[in-house]
Formats: structure tokens, C-alpha cells, sequence
């Protein structure tokens, strides 16, 4: 699987390009662990402490974190989730 890091305008989000749908039609955003529950990816990624929203569509995820964490401590982990995640469920995604 290949995710692709992409910088967007604002310094504090990162746009992780996938090889596949992440979610079948419309999007996806959430603003906590809490309003994340019964997505398993989202919620996933919210466990990864300094995450702090994350937008899913298509075959893309936005995830903004807080202003105290490096990226460098999100990054590894995000994407070890998304593998993670999609590899446990070859050819699906969320919906």
C-alpha cells in the first residue's frame, strides 16, 4: 500500500494520499475520540496522542493535530494505523 504525505496551507494538517478508497461516497470528519466511535480507522488515529481532527474522503485523510506535538510523533503512527486498518480488511474500506 502507498500513502503519499502532502503539507496543505495550514501547518498544523497533513493530507495522506492512499492507493485506495478509504471511504466509498461522501466524506467523513471528526473533532474528538468521542464523535470518532464506530469508525475504526478514525478512532485508531485519535489514539495517536496530539491528534486532533480528522477528515476522511475518498481515498485521502486530513489529520490536524494540536499545536504542542510534532509531526514527527504523529506521522510513523498515523500511517501504521491506516496499514494497519486496510490490511485487516483487503479491498474494503470505510463507509
Amino acid at each position: 500500500m502507498n500513502i503519499t504525505v502532502s503539507p496543505t496551507p495550514n501547518p498544523n494538517s497533513m493530507k495522506l494520499t492512499l492507493d485506495r478508497k478509504v471511504v466509498e461516497s461522501g466524506s467523513r470528519s471528526y473533532v474528538s475520540r468521542g464523535r470518532a466511535e464506530g469508525d475504526p480507522l478514525a478512532t485508531a488515529l485519535f489514539a495517536i496522542p496530539g491528534v486532533a481532527n480528522v477528515f476522511m474522503l475518498n481515498d485521502f485523510i486530513t489529520v490536524t493535530k494540536d499545536s504542542m506535538t510534532e509531526w514527527e510523533s504523529i506521522l510513523p503512527a498515523a500511517e501504521a494505523a491506516i496499514r494497519r486498518h486496510l490490511a485487516a480488511r483487503p479491498g474494503e474500506s470505510s463507509t
